[in-house]
């Protein structure tokens, strides 16, 4: 059922005339600073028809010459999918099976614009499925994969940027993107949540989150899946955090699966869990191909301190709009792919 309804709304989502077309490779300057922006109104609906001139981007409070814009939804990607495969993901997992499911097909169509990535992670995080644009192989993958164990996100962070095949052309076309699928817990990584957050951005890395925390529930890791989007660019969606605050009987039918849950197994319960993931499933490719791309070269003297990180501020011609976009950049360069 999830997926006969998500292609009836990704069809209003993503119109006819984005489908892949063949367009001109990219010329970019190896100094150019790439930032993804998402325009959104008061109810949260994406703002789509903007140009160049609505648009002015500040480096360190000072404004910049915009070199590249476009407002294309037909831009190539590489999506990295980055599964949390802990214990905690058990009760559910067999609906966010069918999430990251929804999500491969529908962001990798089968052409070679678009690729993508799976990778695991519990005790450690493990490539799955190495860059293809193939969907199948992730698919037949995630059909395979059982939970246990704990949790080493950040180290699926860091080897989703450093440690996986890249695609010629990356990170300007095709640009960078990770879907974290879990809570943000982390309980066995090398690496920590900055020098992730580092390394993400050198790379250029969009990232979103879908959390699997619960209505009522709280997880001490929501803060790390939070940072790490909204310091990159993009945002959470939270599918289960607000199912059955309207609901009469919440939290008080104990049950052996968790007493958040009204009543296990029952159409009532499915139905509300599939829905709020649905939505999410739906929100996050909208989002992801729907973006403005704009780049631009900052001062030359900006780019030899390379240790320092540069605060980045966009800002659009319009009220009531909601920004979302990097927070900033370090000045070295990415090597060409």
């Amino acid at each position: 059922m999830l997926s006969r309804v998500f292609a009836v709304v990704l069809a209003l989502v993503l119109p006819l005339s984005i489908l892949p077309q063949e367009s001109a490779p990219i010329k970019v300057q190896v100094n150019e600073v790439i930032v993804p922006v998402t325009v959104t109104d008061e109810k949260g609906r994406f703002v789509s028809d903007l140009d160049q001139k609505d648009f002015h981007i500040l480096d360190e409070g000072k404004p910049q010459s915009i070199s590249y814009f476009t407002r294309d939804r037909n831009q190539p990607v590489v999506v990295g999918f980055l599964v949390d495969m802990s214990n905690g993901m058990k009760i559910q997992w067999k609906k966010y099976q069918e999430a990251i499911t929804e999500l491969v097909q529908n962001l990798l169509p089968g052409d070679k614009k678009y690729a993508g990535y799976l990778i695991s992670y519990g005790n450690l995080a493990q490539l799955e499925v190495d860059t293809t644009s193939d969907p199948e192989k992730m698919v037949d993958k995630i059909s395979k994969m059982k939970p246990a164990g704990g949790s080493a996100l950040f180290d699926a962070v860091w080897e989703a940027c450093v440690g996986r095949k890249v695609v010629q052309g990356e990170p300007y076309a095709p640009r960078r993107v990770l879907i974290v699928i879990g809570d943000g817990h982390d309980t066995a990584s090398k690496h920590s949540l900055n020098e992730v957050l580092e390394v993400a951005q050198r790379n250029l890395v969009t990232i979103y989150g879908m959390s699997t925390v619960s209505f009522g529930f709280t997880a001490e890791g929501s803060e790390n899946l939070r940072r790490l989007a909204e310091e990159t660019g993009g945002r959470v969606e939270y599918p289960l955090n607000g199912l059955y605050q309207d609901i009469s009987g919440y939290l008080s039918k104990p049950s052996d699966d968790g007493n958040y849950a009204l009543t296990v197994g029952s159409g009532q319960y499915a139905a509300e869990i599939s829905g709020g993931i649905y939505h999410a499933v739906a929100d996050l490719a909208g989002e992801i191909t729907t973006q403005y791309i704009i780049r631009y070269i900052p001062d030359a003297e900006a780019n030899t301190k390379d240790k320092i990180f540069h605060n980045i501020k966009v800002q659009v011609d319009l009220p009531n709009v909601k920004i979302r976009y990097r927070k900033g950049y370090y000045p070295k360069a990415v090597p060409p792919a």
